[in-house]
């Protein structure tokens, strides 16, 4: 990661949606490293999970919670009111279409309208891998980049949810930004991993955590790509600094098949009962996809290796409690 300009915040207030999320809580922390007042915004300011960003250098000073509906208008505009930037990271993660469609169109169409109204200097939208890639009809060769979009009837005909929701909700951001003649970046981030601030599991770490509890035998033949969330949470920030930034920014380290995954577990948690055989041995091994993240480097983006962050994943989990030591892993990386 680059060095983090700690004066470029000052004097900036800026809301983050949905602030005691994985992404969104190292966007806090980031931001409040870099001087920014924060409000963050949360159906529950009050819950205990939220606790974490209380304790965040420089929260006491410069970090506000708000308790915020994103179906209601009224109260999305009275937190964006009178901010300078904002980053919208709220997102339902469920395969309900009923859950994920509304929050994810309704929502976003409330954030960007009260963002137009603040006259806030840029939006960031947190959007997903999910809504770029999902598409037969592409080569397996082809590079994955910003240009791609998901097909939205392969999304139904699959009954991906939420790669359909997202995607809408993209599309949502980009038409309501365009009406509203706001300023829309948009990060689209892969599987997101690393060290959890909250103290919850979500989505994402459960990927890792049922490998090492013994609760699946088998691995999918199947790829994904990876990224580190302190990684995804910078993207944010930069994007929302550098006034050439624009339009969307594929935010990934590598792709890996699931068997690479487990064996990077099994190589430096060895005590762990990571799966060693695949559940489908029948079809050629799945091939990972090439995606493009120039984009982001050329902002300066210097990525956490996989391993790196896969390790600092697994530790954290032991950290916050979600597992149980089985013996000291092995501490040398390469």
């Amino acid at each position: 990661m680059p060095a983090a300009d700690t004066s470029s915040g000052f004097g900036q207030t800026v809301c983050v949606t949905g602030a005691g999320g994985f992404i969104a809580s190292w966007i806090v922390k980031l931001l409040l490293d870099k001087g920014y007042a924060v409000r963050g915004t949360m159906r529950n300011p009050d819950d205990p999970k939220n606790g974490h960003l209380k304790v965040l250098e420089g929260a006491k000073e410069r970090l506000t919670l708000h308790k915020v509906d994103l179906f209601d208008l009224e109260s999305v505009k009275v937190a964006i009111s009178g901010c300078d930037g904002l980053f919208h990271a709220a997102s339902p993660i469920t395969d309900n279409p009923e859950e994920m469609l509304e929050p994810a169109i309704n929502g976003t169409k409330n954030v960007i309208t009260a963002a137009a109204e603040a006259k806030v200097r840029r939006v960031v939208f947190t959007s997903s891998i999910g809504t770029v890639y999902m598409d037969p009809n592409r080569s397996s060769d082809a590079v994955v980049d910003e240009s791609c979009w998901s097909d939205l009837e392969y999304c139904k005909n699959t009954k991906n949810w939420y790669c359909y929701g997202k995607t809408v909700a993209e599309q949502t951001a980009w038409e309501v930004a365009k009406e509203k003649g706001v300023d829309l970046v948009v990060v689209n981030p892969v599987v997101v991993l690393g060290p959890l601030l909250q103290p919850t599991i979500n989505a994402s770490t459960i990927h890792i955590l049922k490998y090492l509890t013994g609760s699946v035998k088998t691995y999918a033949n199947a790829a994904q790509a990876y990224v580190d969330v302190r990684d995804a949470a910078l993207a944010h920030v930069l994007v929302y600094e550098a006034a050439s930034a624009s339009g969307r920014y594929l935010c990934g380290e590598s792709s890996l098949h699931r068997g690479e995954l487990v064996e990077i577990l099994a190589k430096y948690f060895p005590d762990y009962p990571t799966p060693t055989k695949c559940s489908d041995e029948k079809n050629p091994r799945a091939k990972p996809y090439a995606f493009s993240n120039q984009k982001l480097k050329d902002l300066g983006m210097e990525f956490t290796p996989v391993k790196q962050f896969v390790y600092d994943t697994v530790k954290s989990l032991r950290e916050k409690g979600h597992l149980a030591v089985a013996v000291s892993p092995k501490q040398e990386k390469s």
